[in-house]
C-alpha cells in the first residue's frame, strides 16, 4: 500500500494525518460551519478523535491515505483530505471487477487508480487558493509518482458549489447515480461522479499550475 508522504507547495502542506492533529482539526472545523451541509466534518474534540481514528484505520487496512491540510504561512491546520478507494489492477483478471488490494509486497505496491475525497477546509481557508494547490499536489503525486490511470472525485449531486470546484479543476463529469445513497441530511441523494485520466493530466496540470501561480480567483473554492 502507498506509504505516507508529505506533499509541499507554496501555500499549503499536506501532512500524513495523525492523532496529534486532533485539537487543531477540531478548532478548524469549529469556525463557521455553514458550508458543511453536504460535507462530513467532525464537530468537537470527541468527534474529531473518532474521525482521525477511522481515517487511520482505513489507512492501516490499505483503503486510504489521509492528510492534514496545513497553511504554509503560519503552520495552521485548516482542514483535511485523503486518497481513498485505492485500486490495484495487477495479477489475474477478476470478474466482476471490484476494488482489491495489491498483489505482492503491500509495502512497495502503488495503486493503478484512486479517488480524492474527504476534503474539507475551515471557513477562513476557503477561497484562498489552498484547495486548488492541494489538489494539484495530490494529482501530481498520483499521476507522476504512482502513475495511476485515473483519479476519481465525487460529490452530492445537490452540492452545486463543490461540483463547480471539482469542475474548475478540469475533471470530467461521468454522470450522476440517481438515488445513490443517503445524504448527511438523511435524504436520498444522487451522487455526481468525476474523473481525470492519465492522458488528460498534462493539460490539467498546466491549467492548475497557472491558477496556482495567479492566486485565488474571485469565486471561492470550497471542499470537493
Amino acid at each position: 500500500m502507498p506509504v505516507p508522504v508529505f506533499l509541499v507547495g507554496r501555500t499549503v502542506r499536506l501532512e500524513p494525518l495523525s492523532e496529534h492533529h486532533v485539537e487543531a482539526l477540531a478548532a478548524a472545523a469549529a469556525e463557521d460551519r455553514s458550508s458543511y451541509a453536504f460535507t462530513p466534518v467532525p464537530n468537537g474534540i470527541a468527534a474529531t478523535e473518532r474521525y482521525v481514528a477511522d481515517a487511520l484505520a482505513a489507512q492501516a487496512a490499505g483503503r486510504a491515505l489521509p492528510f492534514a491540510t496545513v497553511r504554509q504561512s503560519d503552520g495552521l491546520v485548516v482542514g483535511s483530505t485523503r486518497f481513498c478507494e485505492l485500486d490495484y489492477w495487477q495479477g489475474p483478471v477478476i470478474w466482476p471487477p471490484a476494488p482489491r488490494g495489491p498483489v505482492g509486497d503491500p509495502l512497495t505496491a502503488v495503486p493503478d487508480a484512486t479517488e480524492i475525497g474527504g476534503t474539507w477546509l475551515s471557513a477562513r481557508a476557503q477561497g484562498t487558493g489552498i484547495n486548488t494547490e492541494a489538489k494539484l499536489l495530490m494529482l501530481r503525486h498520483a499521476f507522476e509518482n504512482w502513475r495511476v490511470r485515473r483519479v476519481s472525485m465525487r460529490a452530492d449531486a445537490r452540492n452545486t458549489r463543490s461540483r463547480a470546484a471539482i469542475e474548475r479543476l478540469g475533471a470530467v463529469l461521468e454522470g450522476v447515480h440517481r438515488a445513490h445513497t443517503r445524504g448527511l441530511d438523511g435524504m436520498v441523494r444522487g451522487t455526481a461522479f468525476y474523473s481525470i485520466l492519465d492522458e488528460e493530466w498534462l493539460a490539467v496540470r498546466e491549467h492548475l499550475s497557472a491558477r496556482v501561480a495567479a492566486g485565488p480567483g474571485v469565486r471561492p473554492l470550497i471542499s470537493a
